[in-house]
């Protein structure tokens, strides 16, 4: 897949070889920081972790360095221009926050003292995300070196947010702000990763998310259930029919308009996702689950990538103490949240869910009704030549391995990315689901990390092509 030269790749892989060591220790050294973003004591830490990142962009070579104040924590903006006055303009995403983390949590060791154990780095932010963010330093530096430019193929621009991990609250107004700023002609999230060590894949999109919280009222208080139940309506009861009713046999969102738009997979897309060597009983042992259900007509990975989902995230009321107690409760409650695919506008998807919610509410019980911010789907088309040009970059750090695709079930700030600049999104990460992202003992291989550093070296030198020939 790769069309890279032999001899581009020898020198970016040299290049890495003669600066791998300066490199990890200068990671180690951001790693230290705890940027816990989720605890307001840890606001200092993510500043500084913010100050690092900019003293360490300046020194790889940015001209423009900055640190964008929000109304939480603070993002870094950097630019390289290219000395090409007709090169596109690439966007690197990624965040400088991490998880919380503690040795109690059960790590093995210090969460913010990096240790290196079998080619593994295991710290906190190891592989979410700063890692990540930072082979792009490296990475450019080898393709100057590889190029013998002075300046990037492209004008190379850099986000790095610092609420990533607390649901990036104000990042859509950072992005609005900033649009002018941020334009770009393509948008590399490096925020993710791939499906295994030996298995190089890029993923071509996330779903978006819709949540809703809503809380039932019956009698001003708990009464007899022998006294007043079967003449009074009861607010469990009601959640307990929404719930029963939010899918119907075949497991489909049972709401009215709810798949209206949705970008439905192609044959070829299902033959690709078909050819990943996917393992049903291991992903299930990592979901912690006994078995599989979904929407009929779909495997497990359609329905986790591709397919919008309505799950039942918690629900609530009356007596949950040990033994009985014969009640109509006064109230009850239930959590819901919509994963949602490209197609799907979340604004539609909000009335939708509140017109069948509130159609399921019977005389006699008030309501609460609230929904959170919600998320944009992205997809990046099989097709599109950016798409093309990072596969072609993996494959030449991956020896010239054919890359796959997925998509990530999960969502993410992509979307805003997408939404507000109009640029495509493509996802350039290395991460391995061993990594643990969140988890106790979360590390990043040290040879993939590197791997990541040769992808982003490439891009820069494929990418030019790629965006002219749109």
């Amino acid at each position: 897949m790769s069309d890279t030269p032999d001899s581009a790749v020898q020198t970016v892989r040299a290049y890495i070889a003669q600066h791998r060591d300066a490199f990890l220790d200068d990671l180690v050294d951001w790693l230290r920081i705890p940027s816990v973003s989720a605890q307001p004591e840890r606001a200092g830490d993510v500043r500084r972790s913010a100050e690092w990142l900019s003293a360490a962009l300046a020194k790889t070579g940015f001209p423009t360095v900055e640190v964008w104040e929000t109304a939480g924590a603070p993002a870094v903006f950097a630019e390289w221009p290219s000395d090409d006055p007709d090169a596109p303009t690439v966007l690197v995403y990624g965040h400088h926050d991490v998880q919380p983390a503690a040795r109690e949590d059960g790590w093995h060791t210090e969460p913010f003292e990096p240790v290196v154990v079998d080619g593994r780095m295991y710290a906190r932010g190891a592989a979410d995300d700063k890692g990540q963010v930072f082979f792009h330093t490296l990475g450019v530096r080898a393709h100057l070196a590889a190029t013998g430019r002075t300046a990037p193929a492209v004008t190379l621009k850099l986000l790095v947010e610092g609420e990533e991990e607390s649901g990036s609250p104000h990042f859509r107004d950072l992005v609005e702000a900033h649009a002018g700023r941020l334009a770009a002609d393509a948008v590399i999230v490096s925020d993710t990763g791939m499906w295994s060590e030996d298995t190089p894949t890029v993923c071509t999109g996330m779903r978006g998310v819709a949540d809703c919280e809503l809380e039932l009222y019956g009698p001003d208080q708990d009464i007899h259930s022998g006294s007043f139940g079967g003449a009074v309506p009861n607010p469990a009861t009601v959640v307990g029919r929404i719930v029963a009713a939010l899918h119907d046999a075949d497991e489909r969102v049972a709401i009215p308009g709810f798949y209206d738009g949705v970008t439905e997979l192609s044959d070829a897309e299902r033959e690709l996702i078909a050819e990943l060597p996917f393992d049903e009983a291991a992903w299930l042992r990592t979901a912690k689950s006994y078995g599989t259900l979904g929407e009929a007509g779909y495997s497990t990975l359609e329905r986790v990538w591709a397919r919008p989902t309505a799950e039942v995230n918690g629900i609530g009321g009356g007596y949950q103490g040990p033994g009985g107690k014969t009640v109509v409760p006064a109230s009850a409650q239930l959590k819901l949240s919509f994963r949602l695919v490209a197609g799907q506008d979340p604004a539609r998807i909000e009335r939708a869910v509140h017109d069948w919610l509130i159609a399921r509410i019977p005389a006699g019980i008030r309501y609460e009704l609230s929904f959170g911010a919600p998320t944009r789907p992205c997809l990046t088309p099989l097709d599109h030549p950016a798409l093309r040009s990072v596969a072609r970059a993996m494959s030449a750090a991956f020896d010239g391995a054919k890359v796959r695709y997925t998509r990530e079930g999960g969502s993410g700030p992509a979307a805003d990315l997408q939404d507000v600049l109009a640029a495509p999104v493509l996802f350039l990460g290395v991460s391995v689901p061993s990594d643990g992202w969140h988890a106790p003992n979360e590390k990043v291989e040290l040879d993939l990390l590197l791997k990541g550093v040769e992808a982003s070296a490439h891009l820069w030198a494929d990418l030019p092509t790629a965006l002219r020939n749109r």
